[in-house]
């Protein structure tokens, strides 16, 4: 896989829209050159993280299930 090891930016308390194009801008140059193959791929072990940590929030109260 081509993934960049680009440092993802940093994201402000607030959550702002700035922070958002910071996000979009980090994905752009970390998915240059990736095949369509390979950026569903990461998207699905993004997503199989997120989810796995979720499940865990939840499964020690953090989260409302």
């Amino acid at each position: 896989m081509n993934r960049r090891n680009i440092t993802m930016p940093e994201i402000s308390p607030d959550f702002t829209i700035e922070d958002i194009r910071k996000i979009r801008e980090w994905n752009y140059e970390r998915r240059k050159g990736m095949t369509p193959k390979e950026i569903s791929d990461d998207t699905n072990e993004g997503a199989a993280r997120f989810e796995a940590r979720l499940n865990e929030y939840k499964s020690r109260k953090l989260v409302k299930a």
